[in-house]
């Protein structure tokens, strides 16, 4: 009995699996998450705290009480870098997915109907294109939710502040996916299986979802795991520069921002989020890398004809 032959996703899988640095940029990943989101657990066992302020233990060097020191309010420089590090990495994955629907949306909507439909969806993207990045940012960053009807209460809020942040970035960062989407219906909207589904009376949302979207999907989770680290140094950045995530929360940028006044006294609390944002996105780009290289089409073609 012969073997089956191997399906495009199975070798894109398995084009992945030998690719070492996206592999290992995966598994840094996934470490990151389990141990930013053990946080609570970590601190219960170290019995440490990374909200509490202990004046005593302001800016104790790394010790056995502290692994990695102490911050100018005496906090446990570990517990408040895993709790930063949940935040940052949660606002790329959420920023960069609701960047990715929404320019599915645009692309395969425009792709797929064409015509003046097309027309506008795209211009406005080019619109969205021209607006000044990093202004815009710090500038919708910045803006005071109460003007917006919000209640005090709640534009003060956490929970508020942070997902204010990551609506920021799916509003600004979905442009290049709907480019590629829309080039992707475009070549696919004409095909045989395409047009056998229409001539069939299938409805467009139905040809989209099944025909279409499966088959242009490869560039998107490129794009998408790629944005993760562009929004992580974004959100680095506003921190940085005071307009993104603020107290009681924290953030990887926001502990730069804390520690920028105390390089000369304890440069550590500065070193240990700049090295996680560095860790951080290289491994994204290394697993943007190797899922580019294994999606990429030519590969599925030569596969193909061997």
């Amino acid at each position: 009995m012969t073997a089956q032959p191997a399906t495009v996703w199975q070798l894109r899988l398995r084009r992945l699996r030998a690719d070492g640095p996206a592999i290992g940029g995966a598994f840094t990943l996934l470490l990151l998450v389990a141990l930013c989101t053990a946080a609570p657990w970590i601190e219960a066992a170290l019995g440490v705290s990374g909200v509490e302020t202990d004046l005593l233990s302001r800016f104790d060097p790394p010790s056995l009480d502290h692994l990695l020191g102490a911050d100018d309010a005496g906090r446990d420089a570990l517990a408040r870098l895993l709790r930063g590090g949940l935040t940052s990495l949660s606002i790329g994955l959420f920023g960069a997915l609701g960047a990715s629907v929404v320019g599915t949306l645009v692309g395969a909507t425009a792709g797929y109907l064409r015509g003046w439909v097309d027309m506008v969806l795209m211009r406005f993207t080019d619109f969205i294109i021209g607006l000044p990045w990093l202004p815009m940012l710090i500038i919708l960053a910045a803006l005071d939710l109460t003007k917006l009807g919000l209640p005090e209460a709640l534009s003060r809020s956490p929970a508020a502040n942070y997902w204010r942040i990551v609506i920021i970035f799916t509003v600004l960062g979905w442009t290049g996916v709907a480019r590629l989407v829309r080039a992707g219906t475009i070549a696919l909207a004409d095909r045989e299986f395409v047009l056998s589904a229409r001539a069939q009376g299938a409805t467009p949302w139905r040809i989209l979802r099944v025909h279409i979207l499966p088959n242009a999907i490869s560039p998107v989770i490129v794009a998408t795991t790629l944005a993760m680290g562009r929004i992580i140094l974004a959100e680095s950045g506003l921190s940085f520069l005071g307009v993104g995530i603020q107290p009681p929360q924290t953030s990887w940028g926001s502990m730069l921002t804390n520690a920028q006044d105390m390089i000369a006294t304890a440069p550590w609390l500065a070193a240990y989020p700049g090295v996680m944002i560095l860790i951080t996105v290289i491994a994204i780009n290394f697993l943007g890398d190797g899922l580019q290289a294994a999606f990429d089409p030519q590969s599925d073609r030569s596969a193909g004809t061997r």
